[in-house]
């Protein structure tokens, strides 16, 4: 049955596959946003099957329990204590025929856990929300929710996408980015590349994987003596960094949704400055629940402004789905984009289902609209 030609089942409700986990730094993450995807999911539409991705890369039946999917205390969640087995694994079909996932596990005959309709991938960073996982759900021919293969990776990749959004004349900031070989044939001349960096753009700078989210692995450096603890902490998550200089300013951010004539955005939102962090990272994120201001003080000329802004940098990247968009105001009143997120955090205290709230969309309306748009699209080009 192939998803490019075949209407879906009308004797039954859809069945959605919620994956989550992952073999990423943002393993935990994923865990707490899936929790709060299955939270608010409709039962009474949709049948769930709750597949959890391990540390180390296997496919697991979990629980349907979000409340064990929650951080406790300081204690972060994971896809291996929910899995119902310690080896059992499920398979995904490998041709568009078939959407029959299948639980196998040593010994014992495999078992077909039916058809999967559509897929809403949780997962955040590397092996998940880089265009990996979408490019096997475009091979096995199933829907999934978000960006595609081309618009996950530019997303993933933050030296790509602010590649992609100069193309499109959107406002970036300064940056720098060291390559793996870099480090490996001259790490002298790498480093230095960033000392030069600094002297053109002055001090401080952030230093940060090029492949990873949830500000993990990033650091706030304020002269040369803290340059090359912070290189090493970067590069223990991607052995590509990326080096921005600081901008001075307000940090807002928008979130774009797709609906069935096109993405709109959301009402902006402000993080204020935490002052028991040096900047927005990720223990002031998820741990020490720093909340954002929903909606940004903003005048309606900035709002208007950050909200095409937020939709350009959506459609430069060819996303779907959804988005959350980040700037910074700065000094002078200008607006530079620094990031998007394909798969931004749904946590209780997440930033995007905030402003989607503000704007008049709750959040179980919010998952049901991505799903709605996942059902409306085939695999394959379009």
């Amino acid at each position: 049955m192939s998803s490019e030609t075949s209407p879906q089942s009308t004797d039954r409700k859809p069945r959605v596959a919620v994956v989550f986990g992952g073999r990423s730094s943002e393993h935990a993450i994923s865990v707490v946003t899936a929790g709060a995807v299955l939270r608010a999911i409709d039962r009474t539409k949709y049948e769930v099957l709750p597949i959890g991705i391990t540390t180390d890369g296997r496919w697991a039946l979990t629980a349907d329990d979000p409340e064990r999917m929650a951080i406790t205390g300081r204690t972060l969640p994971s896809v291996d204590d929910l899995t119902e087995s310690a080896e059992g694994g499920v398979l995904l079909p490998v041709t568009p025929a078939s959407r029959e996932v299948v639980y196998t596990e040593p010994g014992a005959v495999p078992k077909a856990l039916g058809e999967v309709d559509v897929v809403f991938p949780v997962l955040h960073g590397p092996y998940g929300e880089d265009g990996t996982l979408q490019g096997l759900l475009e091979l096995a021919g199933i829907p999934y929710v978000g960006a595609g293969v081309l618009a996950s990776a530019v997303g993933q990749d933050k030296e790509y996408m602010k590649r992609v959004f100069i193309s499109f004349g959107l406002p970036v900031g300064p940056y720098e980015v060291i390559r793996p070989r870099e480090w490996e044939t001259d790490p002298a001349a790498a480093r230095k590349k960033i000392v030069d960096f600094a002297g053109e753009h002055g001090w401080p700078l952030f230093v940060k994987p090029a492949r990873a989210g949830s500000s993990m692995g990033i650091t706030k450096v304020d002269d040369l003596s803290g340059l090359d603890e912070a290189i090493a902490e970067a590069r223990r998550h991607d052995p590509k960094i990326l080096v921005e200089s600081l901008l001075r300013g307000r940090e807002i951010e928008c979130g774009v949704l797709e609906f069935a004539d096109g993405p709109r955005a959301s009402v902006p939102a402000e993080i204020p400055p935490v002052s028991a962090h040096d900047f927005y990272d990720f223990e002031a994120k998820y741990i020490d629940s720093a909340s954002g201001i929903v909606p940004a003080p903003l005048s309606d000329d900035e709002t208007r402004r950050v909200q095409e802004l937020a939709v350009e940098a959506f459609e430069a990247a060819s996303c779907e789905g959804l988005v959350r968009a980040d700037f910074f105001l700065t000094e002078d009143g200008e607006f530079v984009i620094n990031e998007i997120n394909t798969m931004p955090g749904f946590t209780p205290i997440s930033m995007y289902p905030r402003m989607w709230q503000e704007s008049g969309v709750a959040y179980p309306e919010l998952v049901d609209l991505l799903l709605q748009a996942a059902l409306r699209r085939s695999t394959g080009l379009r």
